[in-house]
């Protein structure tokens, strides 16, 4: 199992809703958060995303579901990312730049630009990898593919030359449904998921490419990376900080949203020299000194969105932090600004 950002479920509520359909209860068969219907920085499991596609599909007889709700979203739900893909100089470089930071996205899916595996003159190949181990479900597999190449699409301004679609699974719905989808010929049961496209497409220019606007985009992405020997802690960093104040905080609670045994947690993270307790501090502190600086929230408020269980918790933690209590912390900071 790995992370994904819940913009990947973009567009999945209205679909489902519009074929009478109820995606509250579809979020909780897969075992989703029903929040990650309505917001795009929820980060959740890639497993439980395609488990309900899948279960959507099957309920509401629509095998082209995944074709559906790719055809509604757009490419701003990959964030910050679709910003330096925008103001790429080239596809070649979006496509590029997309390789390389789609991680914070999905944690592993990644995006290969390949010489053609068919030896075509002139021919690319871009691929969907798939996470090791990861048995790639049809529904989220068509859903990401014509996404992809709606996002070309629209970098292009129009056509591309798509030469071929390959999926890796059978079909779910009828042929001529991917052919009007993709606009393309659709080949099934191949050994990858890619977009066969023409070699020049890579040297097409962008238009109303903002340098500055890129810059700004790829500098907060490089921060994103995670260093080495640190994946699991950054992993348990990115959960705990969608939970702090609205849901466990706790090593057992974090271990079942990244589906391993609190002791398998611990000792991975002890192997990246990391604690469990320490992380959860340290984010602790990281925010409290942003609500205590930079608003006028009440601190008993500011304890519930630490997670501490009373006011009197953010006290002795602050004295910890910074020797220091917290309204002294806010008033320092006041007087600094004035």
């Amino acid at each position: 199992m790995s992370l994904v950002r819940s913009a990947g479920l973009q567009k999945f509520r209205e679909t489902v809703e519009e074929l009478g359909g109820d995606p509250v209860l579809f979020a909780r068969q897969a075992g989703l958060p029903t929040d990650a219907l309505d917001t795009d920085d929820l980060l959740i499991s890639d497993t439980a995303l395609a488990a309900v596609l899948e279960i959507a599909a099957v309920a509401l007889r629509c095998p082209d579901l995944g074709l559906r709700v790719a055809s509604a979203q757009d490419l701003s739900l990959l964030g910050p990312l679709a910003v330096a893909i925008q103001h790429s100089p080239s596809v070649g470089d979006a496509l590029e730049c997309t390789s390389r930071y789609m991680f914070v996205h999905a944690r592993d899916m990644h995006i290969a630009l390949l010489d053609d595996p068919e030896d075509v003159a002139g021919v690319k190949a871009v691929r969907y990898v798939f996470g090791a181990g990861v048995r790639p479900l049809p529904q989220a597999t068509d859903m990401t593919m014509l996404f992809l190449h709606r996002a070309v699409t629209f970098l292009t301004g129009g056509g591309y030359g798509l030469r071929s679609v390959d999926l890796p699974h059978e079909p779910a719905a009828p042929h001529r449904r991917y052919a009007d989808a993709f606009g393309a010929a659709v080949r099934f049961g191949r050994p990858d998921a890619q977009l066969r496209v023409p070699a020049t497409l890579l040297g097409r220019p962008l238009e109303g490419v903002d340098a500055n606007l890129r810059g700004l985009a790829l500098a907060f992405l490089s921060r994103q990376a995670p260093g080495p020997g640190t994946v699991v802690a950054s992993r348990v960093r990115a959960v705990l900080a969608q939970a702090l104040g609205t849901g466990p905080t706790d090593l057992a609670g974090v271990a079942r949203v990244l589906a391993v045994h609190p002791r398998t947690l611990q000792r991975e993270l002890a192997d990246e020299g990391q604690s469990f307790a320490e992380i959860l501090d340290g984010l602790r502190r990281s925010r409290a000194r942003t609500y205590l600086t930079t608003t006028d929230m009440p601190l008993a408020q500011v304890s519930h969105l630490l997670g501490f269980a009373e006011q009197a918790v953010l006290s002795r933690c602050a004295r910890r932090w910074w020797g220091t209590s917290p309204s002294a912390l806010r008033g320092a900071a006041r007087d600094r600004r004035v």
